[in-house]
C-alpha cells in the first residue's frame, strides 16, 4: 500500500505540473465539441429525428475519456522504463499491479474531470444537449470504459520504446476506432457492414453506454455496455499483466 500510495501521489505531482499536458487533455475534446458543435447546429438526424448533439457530444466524450486514459498510461510506461524507472520500482517490493493501480486511480480522476467540464460545456444553450434523469448511469460505464483503455494503454506502453512509437500506435488504434465506433458521425448513417465491424470495438459500448445514460436511452444498452466493457477489460487486463515489461531487456 505504501508503494502504490507512493507511486499514486508521484504521478498525480507530474501531471500537474505538465501544464502542456494538462491543457490538452481537458481541451482536446472540447475542441471536437466546438466543431462538431458548429457543423451540425440545429440539424437533426434524418434517420432517428433525434438531434446531432445527443449522438456527438457522448460520443466525442467517450473517445476524449479513453484516449486520455490510453496515452496517459502508455507514456509514461515507456519513459519510466526507458529511463530506467521501472527497473529500481523492481527492486523495492512492488507488484506490477501497485504501478498499473497508481496509474487508474489518476486516469478514474482525469475522466472524472473531463466529463463533468464536457457535459457542463454541452448543456449550454448554443450546443443544446438535454442530459437525461439517468445520467447517473453514465459513472459505471465511465469506469468500466476507462479500465478498458487503460488496460489497453498499458499494452502500448509496453511494447513501444519512444514517444513517436507510442504516439504512431495509440494514433493508429483510437482515431480509426473512432469513427467506426461512432464517436464522430452516428452510426445510423453508416453502412451495415461498418455498423457491424463497430460491434468488436470497445469504443463503440462506451459510446453507446454513456449516450443511453445522458440522453435516457433504454437501460438495456447501458448494461449491455456495461457487460461487455467488463468483459474487455478483463481480456485486456490479462494481456496487460503478461505483456508487462520492467525494462527493454527483459
Amino acid at each position: 500500500m505504501s508503494a502504490y500510495a507512493a507511486l499514486t501521489q508521484a504521478g498525480y505531482r507530474a501531471y500537474t505540473r505538465d501544464r502542456t499536458t494538462l491543457f490538452f487533455t481537458f481541451a482536446f475534446p472540447l475542441l471536437f465539441l466546438v466543431v462538431f458543435g458548429l457543423i451540425f447546429h440545429g440539424q437533426n438526424v434524418e434517420e432517428s429525428g433525434r438531434p446531432y448533439i445527443s449522438y456527438v457530444a457522448p460520443g466525442v466524450l467517450s473517445w476524449g475519456v479513453g484516449n486520455a486514459a490510453v496515452f496517459g498510461v502508455a507514456f509514461v510506461l515507456m519513459q519510466w522504463r526507458r529511463d530506467d524507472i521501472l527497473r529500481l520500482i523492481r527492486m523495492t517490493p512492488t507488484p506490477v499491479s501497485a504501478v498499473v493501480a497508481s496509474r487508474y486511480v489518476l486516469a478514474l480522476v482525469i475522466g472524472a474531470v473531463q466529463s463533468a467540464l464536457f457535459v457542463a460545456v454541452a448543456m449550454l444553450p448554443f450546443f443544446g444537449l438535454s442530459v437525461a434523469g439517468s445520467w447517473p448511469w453514465a459513472l459505471p460505464v465511465l469506469v468500466l470504459g476507462i479500465t478498458a483503455f487503460l488496460m489497453m494503454g498499458v499494452i502500448v506502453g509496453s511494447f513501444t520504446r519512444t514517444p513517436e512509437a507510442v504516439a504512431a500506435v495509440a494514433n493508429c488504434l483510437m482515431i480509426p476506432m473512432a469513427f467506426l465506433s461512432g464517436s464522430f458521425f452516428p452510426l445510423d448513417m453508416m453502412p451495415g457492414w461498418m455498423q457491424a465491424l463497430s460491434r468488436a470495438l470497445p469504443l463503440r459500448y462506451l459510446n453507446d453506454g454513456i449516450s443511453a445514460a445522458l440522453t435516457g436511452g433504454p437501460t438495456g444498452d447501458i448494461a449491455v455496455a456495461c457487460a461487455v466493457l467488463a468483459g474487455f477489460a478483463l481480456v485486456l487486463g490479462a494481456i496487460a499483466m503478461k505483456t508487462f515489461r520492467w525494462s527493454d531487456k527483459s
